[in-house]
């Protein structure tokens, strides 16, 4: 018995949370030195607690310690301002597993947001990350942004302004996005090259495109699949596209709902989409050159149904929309598949099941191959039995965080 206590006390003091402890941070004079000398301090299972003011910074923080909660008083009480940063870095990035940061805004970084790198349990929670100069080319490229991460939750955060992604997901796995708004963004959220996503109950709107879900070549993680897009309000995206020129996003049409490429196994329903231009959902294929072999560029079992569409595409503002608009007599139907099914490097055969009509299949024989466009609109089109994706489950304390 002795052993055994012993044992568990040794276990108890290398988690470090016998003495966890928390440290309180105010604003004021030297509040970068103090607010980074917390985030080094901190121990495993210590509260980094941040007073209600504003916090004027001019250079990044940063977190490195596991199992550490970083906490303010609200995300309009207790603001860290980058106006004054002198690196294009990001705000905030965590570079460490069972993280929580929450309660607290972010403003004005020259670069992302609030960034975690390789982290396992990450949860961003009742955020505001936003550019007070309303959307512009030069702000950040992304709020909120985990990449190579697992187990991620992003709930109660708002996101405005961002050049590329106001709530973005890139290669990671498990996650879920709920409670959330994105605005007057160039993509409200995207998630991109993952695995195992549930965006739900989340507002997107005047971005330019509401919900990306896309996967790209090239990168360390590929084959992105199984996201549930559901019961979220996709309305009024109408912001101007403003990413810088090269960027991915700089393609996507002003006006657009839900946007899905070359991802598989996306499931979308139950959302309320309305007030997008451009189209209420569109399946796609990447179209640019690529010389990965492993790469499919096309969506493929992808399931759209039971959604609320209102009015949409009457004004499709990408390359030869107005004149497939024309050919329709005048408006395009909202929801809109390229059609490719097949291509030269993989013998996967893409399926869909488009239930939401009117549907538009463009048919086209290869990506991006608009001229030979053979349109045709039907109520319903394609029948894939597709099995939806399984609930994603956070572990439990994630999931004990709340809403």
């Amino acid at each position: 018995m002795i052993r055994y206590a012993t044992a568990l006390l040794a276990a108890t003091v290398l988690s470090g949370s016998a003495y966890a402890k928390t440290l309180t941070v105010a604003p004021g004079a030297d509040a970068q030195e103090r607010l980074q000398t917390a985030l080094l301090d901190a121990k495993p299972g210590d509260v980094v607690e941040l007073g209600a003011g504003r916090y004027d910074l001019i250079d990044g923080l940063s977190l490195d310690v596991a199992n550490v909660t970083v906490k303010g008083a609200g995300p309009e009480a207790t603001i860290l301002s980058f106006k004054g940063q002198k690196g294009a870095g990001e705000g905030l990035l965590i570079t460490s597993n069972q993280v929580t940061i929450r309660d607290l805004a972010v403003e004005d970084t020259r670069g992302d947001g609030v960034k975690s790198k390789g982290s396992d349990q990450i949860s961003f929670v009742n955020l505001r990350v936003e550019w007070t100069g309303g959307p512009k080319e030069t702000n950040g490229a992304y709020g909120v942004y985990p990449v190579s991460s697992t187990n991620v939750l992003i709930d109660k955060v708002t996101v405005k302004g961002a050049s590329d992604a106001g709530i973005y997901v890139g290669q990671s796995k498990n996650i879920i996005v709920k409670n959330s708004r994105a605005e007057f963004n160039v993509a409200g959220i995207e998630i991109e090259n993952s695995m195992n996503a549930d965006v739900f109950d989340n507002v997107s709107t005047h971005n330019a495109g509401g919900i990306l879900v896309f996967d790209l070549p090239n990168l360390p993680q590929m084959g992105g699949h199984s996201t549930r897009v559901f019961n979220n309000q996709v309305v009024n995206n109408d912001t101007q596209n403003f990413a810088p020129k090269g960027n991915i996003v700089a393609g996507v049409p002003t006006g657009t709902g839900v946007m899905v490429m070359a991802n598989r196994d996306v499931h979308v329903f139950g959302n309320t989409i309305d007030g997008n231009q451009t189209a209420a959902v569109m399946l796609v294929s990447y179209t640019q050159k690529f010389d990965d072999k492993t790469y499919n560029p096309l969506p493929r079992d992808i399931v759209v149904r039971d959604n609320k569409i209102g009015r949409n595409a009457w004004n499709p503002q990408f390359d030869g929309g107005e004149a497939l608009a024309k050919m329709m007599g005048g408006q395009i139907p909202p929801v809109m598949w390229d059609g490719v099914t097949t291509f030269a490097g993989s013998p996967e055969v893409a399926r869909v099941r488009l239930s939401d009509g009117p549907v538009l299949n463009l048919n086209l024989p290869a990506p991006g191959a608009l001229d030979k466009a053979k349109p045709q609109v039907a109520q319903t089109v394609g029948d894939a039995q597709v099995a939806e994706p399984a609930a994603v489950i956070l572990p439990k304390a994630q999931s004990d965080l709340g809403s």
